[in-house]
This record gives C-alpha cells, structure tokens and sequence, in this order.
C-alpha cells in the first residue's frame, strides 16, 4: 500500500521543479529581452551620432553658387565718379582675380577696405574718413576697394546680421553697383551696436532703397534668400587665410584691415587729419616711384 505522504512530497517536488522551470524560461526571455533593448539602443545610439556628425558636416559644406558680379577681387573697385568698375560673376569655386590699379587712370593711390557692417571699430574709421574720401574718389585722386566681410557673425544675438549684411552688400553690388557707395556708408552711419540684433532684413531694404539703388525687387529677393551668404562666408575664409594680395600683410587678424598702396594703416581710426597724412605719404612715395604726376588731395 503506498504511502499517501510520498504521493504529497513527489507532487511538491515535481511543483518546485515545474516552478524552477518557469522562472528560468521567464529569465531567459528576460535576458533576451534586455539584448535585444541593449543591441538596439546601441544601434540607435551610433544612429544618432552619425545623424549629428552628418549635420555638422553638412553645415561646415557652404553651398558652392556663382559669385556676384562686379566683386571678382572679393572687393568693389571704386573710382571716378564714384563708379565702380564692372566684373563679370565669377563661377562656383573660381579663384578671385586680383584687382589692380588702371595704368591708364590718373590715380596713384589705392586705397583697400576690409571691413565688417557690425564692427564697432570699422565705423569708426568708415565715419571718419568716408566724407573725405568722396570728394577725392570722384575726381580720380584715389580709387576705393570695399571688401565686405562677415567675421562678427556670431556676435549679433543670433541674427548673423554680418553675414546677412554683408550679402547685402554682395546684392547691391550685383544688381545696382553705382549705389555701393552710398548703401555701404548708410551701413555705418547709423551702424548697429556689437552685439545687438542688427538691422533687420526690412531695415537692410530700406537702406538700399535709400541709397537710390535701382532692381529694387531684384536685390529684395536677393537679400530674402541669402544668395551669396555662401560667397561672403569663402570671401572671408580668404582674407582670414590670406595671404592679402598686393600687400606684404599676410591676413586679417580682426574685422578692419586698411591698405594704402598695399601698406597697412595702423594710426588713428578717428583722425581725419591722420589718415589723409598717410595717402598723402603714399601717394608721395608713388610719384617719386614712378615721376608721373597725379592729383592731389586737398584739404577740406
């Protein structure tokens, strides 16, 4: 006759390992289950951080397009009359050419301008000695070259209004050059402060429209979808990079560079008297160089 205890002890026996079982097919999924999270967290994790990556690059790629016209040097060329001297658009990734006085113009000095709209510094000097640099571009005594350039980007509360302004510039020297003059100057007479918002796009606009710039709707669209944002951003590169061409300066080493003749100014940014000193100088050195005569500034 069989023992009922036994029956009892080898049912709790066969119940404990039947137990012991589902626990290990429970920790088996579980264990699989984690895996699998695990694996695909990391799978997930490298796909994120090549998305990043792909985004930074894709950011630091600038957009090759077509630069604007009549600023092959990287620069409009400023003289007589205050016109400036026609270019053709240099194509995508092409070489800037190197501008160079007219031999058969009567001006000796060249005067080279490397500025940004937001520096504090290049108004200045751009409020400075504008007023007295007019009068002498328009009768020949000198020729001007503006290089806009976009170095102050990050310093304008987020606007980017050097970049936005320079391709502003870009725009107006594309569509309507002869008003280059006028539009830059508005630019730094009422000069926003570092590290404020900027002018805005409207504002960039109204400058352009009060510096008599023709296309209107031409430039409009321009500064609108940033057209030569790409271009003022390599421009730049360039003249941080350098080497400058013409001059014994090997780069900018901030927002304003000034060359006369190829030699850099470094006196006073808010003596009229200082700068018109060193073209004089320049421009004296010139004609004991080549014995031709040139106009001379005047006081005024």
């Amino acid at each position: 006759m069989t023992d009922p205890d036994d029956n009892r002890s080898g049912d709790v026996r066969a119940a404990a390992r039947e137990k012991a079982r589902q626990l290990r097919t429970s920790q088996q999924r579980k264990d699989r289950r984690n895996k699998a999270l695990l694996s695909g967290g990391i799978v997930l994790g490298v796909l994120a951080i090549a998305a990043i990556v792909a985004v930074v690059i894709v950011s630091a790629i600038r957009p090759t397009v077509p630069g604007p016209k009549n600023m092959a040097s990287d620069g409009v060329v400023i003289g007589a009359g205050l016109k400036v001297k026609t270019t053709p658009a240099l194509a995508a990734d092409a070489k800037p050419v190197t501008s160079t006085p007219d031999p058969s113009a009567s001006s000796a000095v060249d005067i080279r301008i490397y500025a940004d709209y937001l520096c504090k510094l290049c108004g200045q000097f751009q409020r400075t000695n504008l007023e007295q640099l007019e009068p002498l571009v328009k009768d020949g005594a000198v020729t001007v070259a503006m290089h806009p350039v976009a170095i102050y980007t990050s310093h304008s509360a987020g606007t980017r209004y050097s970049l936005r302004a320079a391709n502003a510039a870009a725009c107006v020297a594309n569509y309507s050059p002869n008003a280059f003059w006028a539009f830059n100057q508005s630019l730094f007479e009422k000069q926003p402060a570092e590290g404020g918002p900027g002018l805005t796009d409207k504002q960039l606009k109204q400058r352009v429209e009060g510096a008599k710039a023709t296309n209107l709707s031409d430039i409009d669209a321009c500064i609108d979808d940033g057209r030569f944002k790409s271009w003022v951003g390599a421009a730049s590169d360039r003249a941080l990079n350098g080497p400058i061409p013409n001059s014994d300066v090997r780069q900018m080493r901030n927002a304003l560079l000034v060359l006369v003749n190829g030699k850099p100014y470094t006196g006073s940014l808010t003596s009229a008297d200082d700068f018109k000193a060193f073209v004089l100088q320049a421009q004296g050195e010139e004609y004991s160089s080549t014995g031709t005569p040139t106009p001379t500034p005047t006081a005024g």
